[in-house]
């Protein structure tokens, strides 16, 4: 059963940090399309080579994260996803750059549930067109199998 959490995003600032793992390189398109998907996978390789558990560097938040960044331009270029762990001092971590975030929350079956959170947030800024995406790093910070906050960071 899916459910998500249909309220209202809440704009946050969050200090940088570093996560590390593994990353691909895809398009909102290419995701879109089963033979052409990556993230899914790339999930999966995650979780099967336990990269979460053995993470050199590894902070004490136990989340899992999923970090878009190295846009190429907007919600229709190329952008990398990298899913891991919170680190500090990884020479090979990705840097989610602080600022403003505006956090979607979503909870329920996976990926049934995520899907559903992303689209709202695409539909909450078309909506909002005086809400600017700065379209450098956003994450998935997910606190349990079906439970997800999606930072956005915002000008």
């Amino acid at each position: 059963m899916q459910k998500t959490t249909p309220m209202e995003p809440v704009r946050r600032h969050h200090d940088a940090f570093q996560v590390a793992g593994l990353t691909v390189r895809t398009t909102n398109r290419e995701e879109n399309d089963p033979a052409t998907a990556r993230i899914g996978a790339l999930w999966d390789l995650f979780f099967s080579e336990e990269t979460y558990r053995t993470t050199p560097g590894r902070t004490g938040d136990a989340r899992l994260f999923g970090v878009y960044s190295g846009y190429e331009s907007d919600a229709h270029g190329a952008f990398d996803l990298t899913v891991g762990v919170a680190v500090s001092g990884a020479a090979d971590g990705v840097a989610l750059e602080a600022g403003n975030y505006l956090v979607f929350s979503g909870q329920g079956e996976m990926p049934q549930m995520l899907i559903a959170t992303w689209k709202r947030i695409w539909q909450y800024f078309e909506a909002h067109p005086e809400i600017v995406r700065r379209y450098r790093s956003d994450f998935e910070a997910y606190e349990g199998p079906d439970k997800v906050a999606i930072h956005i960071g915002v000008s």
